[in-house]
């Protein structure tokens, strides 16, 4: 059986289940659609939570960037498993105890404000749009390699897959769907890295092979015994890159990491994965199921990205440094079937008939290639997103496990596009429509509203996919940055601070909101012309990159806040008995619990 053909089957038969568990999910009423009737076990919402956080960006890209970054990059592991512990800690029991079904209705409800609820799902509404075009950009770059289709074909799939089980389910099928996709999601990112740490080092546990030693009979420009990130150290400076292992700007990563950690913290679709469940002990239960299940995937992806980044370099130098590149003709088979979709591409320069690679930027690079007689680097295309849906090919696995990553990729993204997607429909649909437009409305009539307002999202959420600003964790990255200058300041207001009142919360989250996307609008150009920018990065503030603006963002909205809020009357009595009421544990159900 060709590949394709195992392809289709494998992703065909993932995309049966999740139709499946749709059609069984079905929601019959708002609650279901919602919060999924709040009967989800949290054992079972830990693992539906972990699918929806492990986005397109955890399992296609964050290990890419990992690889090409190295050490630094590690900021991204720590920043989203970090800012979910806050999560859980600080936000998650409080929100389900107040009983509600979205961010913002917690916030109309808290700031007795509808103007306060309507600029909380302006803010859902921008977080989840960004968001969304990393996953739908990683779902057509996994469409397009793995079922031979064009970007915008597989995009276009995408979006269809996501109308029939989340329009149909709602949060109840998602849940369920949810359930399924991280068992194939993580059984896909596991497997080819097995195999590929007992390859290269021996070792069958990817985490510990990272810092184990190289086997024998490995291509010559790889020394037995030797420590693998070691040898990677060692053939990345031969070429002119940094050190593996090196850091730079400490400043920088903790500035990133902060704005990754309360980012996560402030993300809409995952905070209401803690309204599903029935109590608010199943709340705290489920953060440590979830955080068990994600850290299956987040020990293993520093082990994915170095060991893909060596295979990468042994196969352009089999014999190291001081031998020759490879011939163009010599090139793998995945090299020539990646080029087909746009996302890999070589060039020879100097006509000598074999592809270099190496850092043309560097005075290293400069030098190794002016004594080589090298006129440039011919790896001219390399889309970090590949990465891991191209590693079983680099490291010649079977084809079953090809056209297992296939369906892992495919439904990392497509877990995390229906958990936006449904924020951005309740936000509409019961939000605005049931809370602000239309408060009698029936409840058929607001279901109704709730699949429309889903179908529409997909229509948006594929069209900006289309064109997305950068590669997938990019581009998540500054949905990070919008959440955590918006949201997360004013739910924390919210919770611990009984002061705090309409006019500040809502002068809060414009002030967030306005600074962080002039920084954004300033900086990155596409949001007017995609692919340009308005400045050049040494123009920056302070040296801060557009990605890193979320805790300055955030800093806005607690500053702005608290000024208004002292220069404003008061909440109410009761407003006030209500935040008390919530911040103390009197086990299930809670204040306001349905």
């Amino acid at each position: 059986m060709d590949q394709t053909t195992l392809n289709f089957i494998v992703v065909g038969l993932s995309f049966a289940l999740y139709f499946g568990i749709a059609i069984w999910a079905r929601a019959g009423s708002t609650a279901e659609f919602y919060a999924a009737g709040r009967g989800v076990n949290p054992v079972v919402n830990g693992m539906a939570t972990a699918a929806d956080w492990m986005s397109a960006a955890s399992f296609i890209s964050m290990a890419g960037l990992i690889a090409f970054v190295g050490y630094n990059n590690s900021l991204f592991l720590m920043g989203w498993t970090g800012g979910y512990v806050l999560m859980a800690m600080l936000l998650a029991p409080y929100l389900r105890k107040f009983g509600k079904y979205t961010v913002p209705e917690f916030v109309g409800d808290r700031y007795y404000s509808n103007t306060a609820r309507v600029v909380a799902v302006i803010c859902l509404i921008v977080i989840s749009v960004t968001y969304v075009i990393g996953q739908m950009s990683g779902a057509g770059v996994a469409f397009a390699r793995f079922l031979e289709v064009d970007r915008d074909t597989g995009l276009y799939i995408a979006g269809a897959v996501v109308f029939v089980y989340a329009v149909l389910g709602g949060m109840k099928g998602i849940t369920y769907t949810q359930v399924a996709q991280y068992c194939v999601l993580i059984i896909a990112y596991t497997i080819p890295a097995i195999f590929i740490s007992l390859q290269l080092t021996g070792n069958p546990i990817p985490g510990l092979g990272l810092f184990s030693s190289m086997n024998e009979g490995l291509p010559g420009a790889v020394e037995a015994g030797v420590p693998l990130l070691t040898t990677l150290d060692g053939l990345l400076t031969d070429l002119g890159f940094n050190e593996y292992t090196a850091t730079t700007n400490p400043w920088l990563m903790a500035l990133y990491t902060l704005s990754l950690m309360i980012g996560t913290a402030g993300l809409p679709h995952v905070i209401i994965r803690f309204f599903t469940v029935p109590k608010v002990a199943d709340a705290r239960w489920s953060a440590g199921w979830a955080l068990v299940f994600i850290a299956l995937l987040y020990l293993t992806a520093p082990a994915v990205g170095a060991m893909a980044r060596l295979n990468i370099i042994t196969t352009m130098w089999p014999e190291g440094t001081q031998g020759e590149a490879v011939a163009q003709e010599d090139l793998p088979d995945w090299f020539n079937t990646w080029e087909v979709t746009g996302l890999l591409g070589t060039d020879d320069l100097n006509g000598d008939g074999r592809i270099q690679y190496y850092n043309e930027a560097s005075a290293e690079g400069q030098a190794f290639a002016e004594a080589n007689g090298l006129e440039g680097n011919e790896l001219v295309t390399f889309n970090r997103d590949i990465l891991v849906l191209a590693n079983p090919e680099i490291a010649n696995l079977p084809g079953w496990v090809i056209a297992l990553i296939a369906a892992g990729g495919i439904a990392a993204a497509l877990s995390t596009a229906a958990g936006l997607l449904l924020a951005i429909s309740s936000a509409i649909s019961h939000d605005l429509i049931k809370s602000v437009m239309n408060p009698g409305i029936s409840e058929k009539g607001e279901l109704l509203a709730a699949r429309i307002s889903m179908a529409g999202a997909i229509v948006v959420a594929v069209y900006l996919g289309l064109n997305p600003p950068g590669f997938a964790a990019q581009v998540v990255a500054l949905a990070f940055g919008l959440a955590a200058a918006t949201l997360f300041p004013t739910l924390m207001m919210g919770i611990f601070s009984k002061r705090m009142n309409s006019a500040g919360a809502i002068a809060g989250m414009l002030a967030g909101l306005i600074s962080t996307c002039l920084y954004l609008f300033l900086y990155l150009g596409w949001f007017f012309v995609p692919g340009t920018n308005m400045l050049d990065s040494s123009q920056y503030l302070f040296g801060i990159p557009p990605t890193h603006f979320g805790p300055i963002g955030a800093l806005f909205n607690f500053g702005v806040a608290f000024l208004v809020s002292r220069a404003t009357a008061e909440p109410p009595q009761e407003i006030q008995d209500l935040v008390e009421s919530v911040r103390i544990p009197r086990g299930a159900g809670g204040a306001l619990a349905k």
